[in-house]
């Protein structure tokens, strides 16, 4: 195969496969009622005038199912993870026990498992739309290589069989996570 279709071919697998990760990401910030750091992955804490990821001044775990911890470097710090926690907008309610902040996840009622998964369905959505743009821009810079309408036409199935293949990943990822989420 042409060299210049095969880069095509990879670089197209390349982006298909950072969509999918990228999804992995989003579904993790979707909480599925049960305690996890990874619900606190976007907050972000002043720390001395700068914006800092929650996760470089403290240590975030679990105590049990329904109980997050953050236990901070500098105690100072504890009413500026509170207030970061609360500014992020959760939905989670922090408490200070004077040595860490602890987070009690509320066990998920069933019309916000409703809102979650619909947020997990627009977040597997976008992951599709992006997969095609992808075979779109790959299928237009097929049409511009100068290898022959065999090798052309080989490349766009190459094409489209990976975007078949990555849709059929986000589906399968969407259907795990909705699984997690309507789970009781």
């Amino acid at each position: 195969m042409n060299e210049e279709l095969s880069f095509i071919i990879d670089s197209t697998k390349e982006l298909m496969a950072k969509a999918i990760t990228h999804l992995e990401k989003e579904f993790k910030n979707i909480r599925a009622g049960k305690a996890s750091p990874a619900m606190l992955g976007s907050v972000t804490v002043d720390y001395y005038g700068a914006q800092t990821p929650l996760s470089q001044v403290a240590n975030v775990g679990t105590m049990d199912a329904h109980t997050i911890t953050v236990q901070p470097w500098e105690k100072n710090m504890l009413h500026e993870i509170e207030k970061a926690i609360m500014i992020a907008n959760l939905g989670f309610n922090p408490m200070n026990n004077g040595e860490m902040v602890i987070i009690n996840v509320p066990v998920l009622t069933e019309e916000r498992r409703k809102q979650l998964s619909k947020q997990a369905k627009a977040e597997a959505e976008t992951a599709k739309v992006s997969i095609r743009n992808d075979r779109r821009e790959a299928m237009n810079e097929i049409k511009k290589t100068d290898a022959s309408e065999d090798m052309k036409t080989n490349a766009e199935v190459d094409i489209q069989n990976l975007t078949d293949k990555y849709i059929e990943i986000v589906d399968e990822h969407y259907k795990i996570k909705d699984q997690e989420i309507m789970k009781v």
